[in-house]
């Protein structure tokens, strides 16, 4: 029998209490509200755009920025495009160093101040800081609600029940200024309100983890003790089968955790951040007993298995839908919702049902251009409003938001699928032409290029040509297809791959936090015959036209699978893919790996646990004016 101590564990946090009903009536309330604002907006989404982008404009009149393009002069859609160009993040990047050093006017007129900077990759070496005003992250809010209460009136059995969100910190670092740089879902749980925060299963002080095995352990930790989670929330999808996996392969450790009402004593966690979740670690042989039982009976400890989950949000579109192949075997036949296309610079479309990428445009939050796809090398590409997109055609996204940013070239490619109202409904298939997301890192050519040129330099390494392709695996990672030298020695492979590995997550931030966070591997080459990817390009530039002298050798794939006809002369630790092919210089030589990160399941002990320019694409081709 459970003593009445044990009986009140943190599972005592989610009763329904009746401050709570009342709260949460009021809240659905509210949040109906704002669901049928938007959707009044989509049947009058041109107005309502019109309406968005003046607004805007007004708002920061007085800036520096808005003071140089005339916004006093801009009283329309017309005007605005006179006064304003298409732009990239590297137009804005003098006036966001003014931000940083706490010149708020540089881009905001009076009375607005920076939050934080949401740090994100950029397409050079550098991340890009977008601005957080008050307005924005309230528009922020706003979209997350509106998606919020759509799925949870989907699914009624989920409200006033536990959440496991995952969240990181909003202040990794700080400007020159003092003002925090990280996650914007850092600021944005730090402000929660009471309900919302309440039903949150890792507290705040679990961002301040570093260690990502710790990390994941202790979210696991604090969330597999309750049986009935409502939901489990966070953009990447990987993250839950990171967390997934984590349990799986630590189920023994975790259980004596549960029965002890410990935290594993070898993890990396700060001992603030152990003084802080001491009280949220209450024994729990009961639940442990249970859990026990499970692995018994399965034979490996999983969710589908401890949780009576309602449904789950991640994203699902673009190469991040490959990570739902795994989600049957983790989560069963758990419903998922994507959260829509949303980034640092704000949300751009709200699902409203599950099973589709597909999502309404949020035009109450931002003001949006569309270039068609076809057009995204052009120097001056046509630009289209929301209501002039045709459903079917793809589209690349242009953004004027509340963060200063106008005509901002974002870089994601959509497709138009259909109509609500006035408002087209979207759903996201990648990054522009040059940019690779995996897992999320928005890897771009330019990265990869500048990496590996200076990794062959440190190393000595004489490269001939070569490819950069992502490999879909468990974790994903990118393959290296390199020409060079037979005789190059193995060591001097090793060197490179890891110099090559080390320069990209400098170049990338995210690169860098995706491998931090075991959600992508190691960075493996392969060696390819001399000549072969000379011979590929001649082909692949003479199959729809003769003499196309404009064709460009792909230095970065964006898909899995583009590299499917190379030559795989083998992977270090596994059997070949393919056999290498006869005469081939690099016949019998075995792929140079990075070595993985490795993490060993703790033995059993008695010990306590506690302790754009003129003459630029958008897509960052140099063209000719002409053009």
């Amino acid at each position: 029998m459970v003593s009445r101590d044990n009986a009140h564990t943190i599972r005592s946090m989610f009763n329904r209490s009746l401050s709570d009903r009342l709260m949460l009536l009021a809240t659905k309330v509210h949040c109906r509200r704002l669901l049928k604002r938007f959707h009044a907006a989509t049947q009058d989404a041109t107005r309502v755009q019109e309406r968005v982008l003046l607004a805007k404009i007004r708002r920061n009149a007085d800036s520096a920025y808005g003071r140089e393009h005339r916004f006093d002069q801009i009283r329309s859609y017309a005007d605005f495009t006179k006064h304003v160009p298409l732009q990239t993040y590297e137009d804005f990047e003098p006036y966001i160093a003014r931000l940083r050093r706490g010149e708020h006017n540089a881009l905001f007129g009076s009375g607005q101040k920076v939050r934080m900077f949401a740090l994100t990759s950029g397409t050079t070496g550098k991340p890009k800081y977008i601005p957080v005003t008050d307005q924005f992250l309230k528009e922020f809010r706003d979209g997350w609600n509106a998606f919020g209460i759509k799925a949870l009136m989907d699914h009624e059995d989920t409200f006033l029940r536990p959440i496991v969100q995952i969240t990181s910190r909003m202040d990794e670092t700080h400007t020159e200024g003092g003002i925090p740089c990280g996650a914007i879902t850092g600021l944005m749980a730090a402000s929660q309100g009471y309900l919302a925060r309440k039903y949150y299963l890792t507290p705040l002080c679990v961002a301040h983890i570093d260690d990502p095995l710790a990390r994941y352990y202790t979210i696991m930790r604090l969330s597999v003790p309750v049986e009935n989670v409502g939901f489990m929330v966070t953009a990447n999808p990987a993250t839950p089968l990171r967390l997934a996996k984590t349990a799986a392969q630590y189920s023994e450790t975790l259980i004596r955790d549960i029965h002890d009402g410990t935290l594993w004593g070898e993890l990396q966690v700060p001992g603030e951040v152990r003084d802080l979740l001491a009280p949220r670690l209450r024994a729990e042989p009961a639940r442990a007993a249970v859990l026990q039982q499970l692995l018994e009976q399965h034979g490996e400890l999983l969710p589908k298995h401890f949780w009576k989950l309602g449904f789950m949000c991640n994203w699902t579109g673009g190469t991040l839908g490959l990570f739902l192949r795994e989600f049957a075997h983790y989560f069963g036949d758990t419903p998922v919702r994507d959260i829509g296309l949303l980034a640092s610079e704000g949300r751009m479309s709200i699902t409203m049902q599950d099973g589709t990428s597909a999502g309404i445009l949020d035009v109450t939050s931002s003001f949006y251009e569309f270039i068609p796809a076809e057009q995204i090398d052009k120097s001056n590409p046509d630009c289209l409003r929301s209501h002039e997109v045709e459903v079917g055609r793809d589209y690349f996204i242009v953004l004027t938001n509340s963060a200063g940013l106008y005509r901002y070239s974002i870089g994601d490619q959509i497709r138009v699928v259909g109509l609500e109202g006035q408002a087209p409904i979207i759903e996201f298939l990648n990054k522009g032409e040059h940019i690779c997301s995996l897992t999320g890192e928005k890897l771009s050519e330019y990265q990869a290029v500048t990496a590996i040129n200076q990794a062959a330099a440190s190393a000595g390494i004489r490269l001939g040509n070569y490819v950069l392709s992502p490999q879909w695996d468990d974790p994903p990672y990118y393959r290296l297809h390199i020409e060079t030298a037979a005789a190059t020695p193995h060591s001097a492979l090793d060197r490179f791959c890891q110099a090559a590995d080390r320069d990209l997550c400098q170049l990338n931030v995210e690169y860098d936090s995706k491998q931090k966070s075991l959600r992508l591997g190691r960075l493996r080459i392969n060696l390819l015959p001399e000549g072969f990817l000379e011979a590929r390009d001649q082909a692949l530039s003479t199959r729809y036209r003769r003499n196309n002298e404009q064709y460009k050798h792909k230095f970065l794939l964006t898909q899995p699978g583009e590299d499917h006809d190379f030559p795989i002369v083998g992977i270090a630790g596994r059997k070949p893919d393919t056999p290498a092919p006869a005469g081939s210089n690099g016949a019998g030589v075995p792929q140079a790996a990075c070595p993985p990160v490795r993490h060993k399941q703790p033995a059993s002990t008695g010990r306590s646990r506690r302790a754009g320019t003129s003459g630029t694409s958008l897509s960052g081709r140099k063209t000719r004016s002409s053009e």
